[in-house]
């Protein structure tokens, strides 16, 4: 039986090689493509692949924050994190979005193939380079102690914003990406600096890229 595969990924050329490594399986069948997180959003509700790999570090909208709204909307699909990034806290993020499996862009084309197999198996998936148990140990530990994120302060609302305000856009230009008055991103943005404790953009920059929101390269 095929599977049917969403890749959403930043880079054109990135794409075009994961269409070919799937294409060269015989049983992957890649139905879509998106260069940003709400993109991948909007395809994922349309084409219900059975999988959607997607990239962690996207602009408009990161892929944790894509992998939610895609299984809120497509809840029988499957979700393999694709970083370069063999951080732990991705890891956690990756997974606590509901992601199934967490793969390393370095990854060799068998590990990706296998990779997209297992989780729509329903089984996780971790590239070798990460231990297992570790990841499991991390996981843990941060879900023992939930009020040290200070990510879980903000709404689903304040992180998109979030993300698109460090990413350098102007309020009207956050406005008509998600619909809403430019004064109601200048009252997200405001609400967003008092709940995490932060007085500069600056700062706001710096978070962001430590705990994995802003698209950057990844």
């Amino acid at each position: 039986m095929s599977i049917r595969v969403l890749l959403a990924d930043d880079h054109e050329v990135v794409r075009d090689g994961l269409r070919l490594l799937m294409e060269r399986a015989g049983d992957l069948i890649v139905v879509g493509e998106a260069g940003e997180g709400r993109e991948a959003v909007r395809l994922a509700k349309e084409l219900r692949p059975d999988v959607s790999v997607i990239d962690i570090a996207m602009p408009e909208l990161n892929g944790i924050e894509a992998t939610r709204q895609i299984l809120e909307s497509v809840p029988e699909s499957q979700v393999l994190i694709l970083s370069m990034h063999a951080n732990l806290e991705y890891v956690f993020r990756a997974f606590a979005s509901g992601a199934l499996g967490y793969i390393i862009k370095a990854s060799g084309s068998a590990e990706l193939v296998a990779a997209v197999r297992t989780v729509h198996a329903g089984r996780r998936f971790l590239s070798p380079r990460l231990s297992e148990e570790m990841v499991d140990a991390y996981i843990q530990q941060r879900f023992a102690a939930p009020d040290e994120d200070p990510l879980e302060l903000l709404s689903a609302r304040e992180r998109e914003v979030l993300q698109l305000v460090v990413e350098g856009l102007a309020s009207r230009e956050i406005a008509d990406r998600i619909h809403i008055a430019p004064s109601t991103v200048d009252t997200y943005r405001s609400r967003i600096m008092r709940k995490l404790g932060l007085q500069s953009l600056a700062a706001l920059v710096v978070f962001a890229i430590d705990h994995g929101v802003t698209g950057g390269k990844g």
